[in-house]
């Protein structure tokens, strides 16, 4: 469906773990009075079910995004460090990626949505009204990421040089990929993060979107 075509915007938002871009989507939606969709979520429900089965990520994802339901969604337990590792090993099979594709674009057809992941602009919806990829550098994320997790900043030196290592490692996996890889799309507006808080971030972005028209000034 090209943009002139859509009757309701779609905005991608992607980038690599914990670069700001969840935040940034979130209250994107709220501005825009949009549904909101973490596609990140659905491979981590894929990825613990795969775990709960006792299965190798990097082979029985395909089974389990078949067999997904809304209640996995759902699950407390989809940022533990083992489902981020497991995660992007399902996230590279292409039959996962095509079972879990048409939900995320019904989901963003039905009435418009604000999505992020890593290959929604490049793949999931090309012809998104507006394509964002947020990034910061390994050291702001690994940080963030364990904020996120353990609620308070890391102040061990080499428990955060782990958590570096970590990111390191995925934004590997996820840009090595054969099926879509983490990478931005052509047409999208790159906006770093290691200097900007959630509201710095916002407020670009909405600047951006009232010169497209898609917020009125």
């Amino acid at each position: 469906m090209s943009k002139r075509g859509m009757k309701y915007p779609v905005i991608a938002i992607d980038g690599p773990a914990a670069a700001g871009k969840g935040t940034l989507a979130r209250q994107l939606a709220d501005v825009l009075e949009l549904p909101y969709l973490d596609t990140g979520l659905l491979y981590r429900a894929v990825a613990r079910r795969v775990l709960d089965q006792g299965g190798d990520p990097a082979h029985d994802g395909p089974e389990q995004a078949r067999q997904l339901v809304p209640e996995d969604m759902r699950r407390t337990d989809l940022r533990e460090p083992e489902v981020d590792k497991a995660a992007s090993a399902v996230a590279r099979h292409p039959e996962v990626r095509e079972a879990l594709l048409e939900r995320q674009r019904h989901f963003g057809r039905a009435r418009g949505a604000v999505v992020d992941g890593r290959d929604i602009g490049t793949v999931v919806f090309p012809d998104a009204s507006a394509k964002f990829f947020i990034t910061a550098s390994p050291e702001v994320r690994a940080q963030r990421r364990y904020v996120q997790r353990y609620g308070h900043p890391c102040a061990d030196p080499a428990e955060l040089a782990e958590e570096v290592a970590a990111i390191n490692a995925r934004d590997q996996q996820d840009s090595a990929r054969e099926t879509a890889p983490l990478r931005p799309a052509e047409d999208a507006v790159q906006i770093v993060t290691d200097d900007l808080d959630a509201a710095g971030v916002l407020e670009r972005v909405c600047l951006i979107l009232q010169e497209k028209g898609i917020i009125r000034r």
